[in-house]
């Protein structure tokens, strides 16, 4: 289904667009024929990425500085993107999360986190929505979150609490907006292998290995991979998708909810012990 126009005609702003996966995301919709935006606080990141970007899709890359935890800043945003023709979908992909007790948090630390995540996401989000429904015209958004959206996690509070906001942010929305030709969708990844990321939350190479191989598949995902899902969800095709979240984690979750799963690490001698005696 991946035909090379599958996003022609299609604008997409991406946040936090120029690195990780916000940056592979773009990169895909490009060779898919949308033309991008992304954003992002730090300049000089998101000029390498737009020049990178250019090269293989010259005039359909454009790229604008913009702290999403300011509202008037995505308001400005917003403004110039306009400027040069609507945007048709919207990534929320902008995040920020660190590993720590919980009770050793500052306000400071959790306002960081819902500061970027549900607050950024909520901003640009309505920003968009406004103007698209001023203008009765078709769209999609995309939000990136997590399992643990709505299974919650220790040492990570203040994103699952974020994210788990911005879940329902898009089922409500989906709702609210849907017959109107907005759909709202999100993404829930397991763990795709990010530098920024990685060296935040899995700081040596065990817990990163074990983080990355705690799921059936033994293997991380593959950034190519939740690319193409986000593609697909933003297409056309995916019309009547709507308030749904995809999850791509290679069953991890699903490993660790089974109140029994943990019966995986038995030996083979285990089993034999296990099975019911004869007679």
């Amino acid at each position: 289904m991946f035909k090379p126009d599958l996003l022609r005609g299609k604008r997409v702003l991406v946040t936090g667009g120029g690195t990780g996966l916000g940056l592979a995301m773009g990169q895909r919709f490009l060779e898919l024929g949308a033309s991008l935006a992304i954003c992002g606080r730090r300049e000089a990141v998101l000029k390498a990425a737009a020049e990178d970007l250019s090269r293989s899709a010259p005039g359909r890359v454009a790229w604008h500085v913009c702290d999403i935890r300011d509202a008037a800043a995505v308001e400005a945003m917003l403004e110039a993107l306009w400027r040069d023709g609507p945007l048709d979908a919207l990534v929320n992909n902008a995040a920020g999360n660190f590993i720590a007790r919980t009770e050793e948090l500052s306000p400071r630390a959790i306002d960081a986190v819902l500061g970027i995540v549900l607050h950024g996401s909520a901003y640009v989000t309505t920003g968009c929505g406004k103007r698209w429904l001023a203008e009765g015209r078709k769209a999609s958004v995309l939000s990136i979150v997590t399992t643990y959206a709505w299974t919650g996690s220790a040492y990570v509070v203040p994103s699952a609490m974020a994210k788990a906001g911005v879940l329902a942010m898009t089922r409500s929305l989906a709702v609210e907006w849907g017959g109107r030709g907005i759909r709202l969708n999100a993404i829930a990844p397991g763990p795709f292998p990010t530098l920024g990321a990685w060296e935040r939350l899995v700081p040596r190479a065990d817990l990163a290995r074990r983080f990355e191989t705690k799921n059936p598949l033994s293997r991380p995902g593959r950034h190519e991979e939740l690319a193409d899902l986000a593609c697909f969800l933003l297409s056309d095709n995916a019309g009547y998708i709507n308030g749904e979240v995809v999850t791509i984690d290679g069953g991890e979750w699903l490993q660790g909810a089974g109140q029994f799963n943990f019966l995986a690490e038995l030996s083979e001698a285990d089993w034999r012990a296990l099975k019911p005696k004869k007679g």
